[in-house]
């Protein structure tokens, strides 16, 4: 079976921290599931985090073309298209090959469209682990 983590970075004043955690967790791969990879934090814009992430030896994926956030006529919605369920099989795939966490900027996935994305992920059998639960800033 495979599991999949999910993180928020909102929160987290410090990207060395931030990949510390990660990195205790044995994460192999981030995936970036925000429709725009950028931030008021330019720790976590996506070129930042991918050159930093790689140096730590964890991979970086965007996806948030096809699981992105901000979607006309609301998220539960796009959940229906042939993008997400796209974007669904890709992340899964990914999830095959290595121990990776999806991020977006909340740090609560109850307040985040990533609780679409794991129910999806539960429903076919994924585990999911939310981890702002456990994060320290």
């Amino acid at each position: 079976m495979n599991m999949v983590y999910t993180i928020g970075y909102g929160g987290w004043r410090s990207l060395q921290k931030f990949i510390e955690f990660l990195k205790g967790l044995e994460i192999e791969m981030l995936v970036d599931v925000r429709r725009f990879p950028t931030s008021k934090n330019p720790s976590f814009k996506r070129e930042n985090l991918e050159a930093e992430l790689n140096k730590h030896g964890i991979r970086y994926e965007f996806i948030g073309e096809t699981l992105g956030g901000y979607r006309r006529g609301g998220y539960q919605k796009h959940t229906k298209t042939e993008a997400y369920n796209e974007g669904i099989k890709g992340l899964l795939e990914l999830a095959r090959e290595s121990n990776l966490v999806i991020m977006c900027l909340e740090r609560s996935h109850r307040y985040c469209h990533r609780r679409f994305i794991a129910e999806t992920l539960k429903e076919m059998g994924t585990e999911v682990i939310h981890l702002e639960a456990r994060a320290k800033v």
